[in-house]
């Protein structure tokens, strides 16, 4: 019988959690070792599938980055990084798209869909969910790869009003009508604003943001968010994470977390 008492006592003492989070969007970028390991990866789709039966909306954007990389590799074709973002010429335009969208995201809908949820896969040439344009930079041509331009959130919206979880990969169009390659972090941010969402998580493969000494930062203003980025104590791929963060807190979502995804259960944790 004590077993039983403690179990109710637990989902008692997540009560005001659940009412707190009750009918609040949180986005959430899944990828790295989370979309990986087998275990981390059913952690997750359950966490999610809980999320939304207790009264949340969980809006899912993924990356692949190490997919894409395992296929370019496959087929003779160098992976080059600017800051953290991938250069993609119109093949390796073509290899993106075919990962993310036709292999990756389906993966996720369907584990999670497996688990008892009901997830849809999306891109965002869907209903005109992410409009994109080339991106811009000094003195280097990313290829196809984009900035968003607008998001048009009514798409999630109403597949959040029929209790669907939505599950999107970061590809956007053009007015130009070509695809464009866009950075999971910054699509993240983007629809979290968009959305209003009360939280963004990101997930990633460090403990989270680290200072010059490789400690753990537990929390950030907005200053000192900047000021990592400026004085290049964060590189490589925190770069976007942070200015992903940033942006998304400038445009309405409440809070923004960088978190450890090697942990299981660091969403339900987060949140």
């Amino acid at each position: 019988m004590q077993k039983y008492i403690q179990k109710v006592e637990t989902l008692l003492e997540a009560l005001p959690y659940i009412r707190q989070f009750y009918g609040k969007t949180i986005v959430i970028k899944y990828g790295g070792h989370a979309m990986v390991e087998e275990r981390l990866k059913q952690s997750f789709a359950k966490d999610i599938i809980l999320m939304k039966y207790v009264g949340l909306n969980p809006v899912i954007v993924h990356g692949g980055g190490p997919q894409i990389g395992e296929l370019l590799k496959k087929l003779g074709k160098e992976s080059r990084f600017v800051k953290g973002i991938r250069v993609t010429d119109e093949e390796t335009m073509d290899v993106v798209e075919m990962v993310l969208v036709g292999k990756v995201n389906k993966e996720i809908v369907a584990l999670i869909n497996h688990y008892g949820g009901k997830a849809v896969g999306l891109s965002g040439k869907d209903g005109g969910l992410i409009k994109a344009k080339k991106m811009k930079t000094k003195g280097e041509d990313m290829g196809m790869v984009g900035e968003v331009k607008s998001v048009n959130p009514k798409v999630i919206e109403t597949l959040d009003r029929d209790k669907f979880i939505p599950v999107i990969a970061p590809v956007g169009v053009g007015d130009d009508g070509k695809t464009y390659n866009i950075n999971a972090d910054t699509v993240a941010g983007k629809i979290a604003a968009a959305l209003k969402a009360e939280k963004l998580i990101l997930l990633t493969d460090v403990q989270g943001v680290l200072d010059k000494n490789k400690k753990l930062i537990s929390a950030l203003s907005v200053a000192e968010a900047k000021r990592l980025i400026k004085n290049e104590t964060a590189t490589g791929g925190m770069i976007p994470k942070l200015e992903c963060c940033l942006d998304a807190l400038k445009g309405g979502v409440s809070k923004a977390h960088i978190i450890d995804g090697r942990v299981e259960h660091a969403v339900l944790l987060e949140v």
